[in-house]
């Protein structure tokens, strides 16, 4: 049996491994030399690459689930919308935000190897985001658009941040995507 909490802490730094030095050339080799194990130690733990990559996104993303859990209102959805805009922007997933936005454009060209992890990293913020608006009464269509401006727009947002490093201009857009997200459609 696998010991959990080394397995724990192999996956945090593996996490820390992917924020320091990206995906695109992800190797085993370098990486399990760098974190002072070895490649047969990451297979053991984690199984092949793609499993290892899926476990790292999984273990580095605000958990979407919580934060929108139990909104009652369109009031409380906005401030699930600002938790999550905190939590990816300043929170302890600041910087694994760079891993997904790295997969998410691999995806957009390499789709046979990153597309599935991409869809997934996709899936698990816009599920929760759209059951909250179904929950409070919008059509699920229209539910699941909301939640995709939500989603794409706050991760959008995220890049033009970390890329321009313009906190107050983005912040503000952040707020106005977020508003839109339960402003009545004209």
């Amino acid at each position: 049996m696998p010991d959990q909490k080394k397995r724990a802490d192999l996956l945090r730094d593996v996490v820390g491994y992917l924020e320091d030095n990206g995906v695109s050339d992800l190797s085993l080799a370098p990486m399990a030399q760098a974190l002072g194990t070895s490649k047969r130690m990451l297979l053991y733990y984690f199984g092949d690459r793609g499993a290892l990559l899926a476990q790292a996104m999984d273990a580095a993303r605000p958990d979407a689930g919580q934060i929108f859990d139990g909104v009652t209102s369109d009031e409380e959805f906005v401030d699930a919308a600002r938790t999550l805009w905190r939590a990816i922007t300043r929170g302890e997933q600041r910087r694994s935000v760079t891993v997904m936005l790295q997969v998410l454009s691999l995806a957009s060209t390499d789709p046979d190897i990153y597309g599935r992890y991409a869809r997934v990293a996709v899936d698990v913020m816009l599920g929760p985001a759209t059951q909250a608006l179904v929950s409070l009464g919008y059509d699920p269509a229209d539910a699941a658009a909301r939640a995709t401006l939500v989603v794409s727009g706050l991760r959008g947002l995220c890049q033009d941040g970390l890329v321009t490093s313009q906190r107050a201009r983005v912040d503000a857009a952040a707020e106005l995507v977020i508003a839109a997200a339960v402003a009545p459609v004209r």
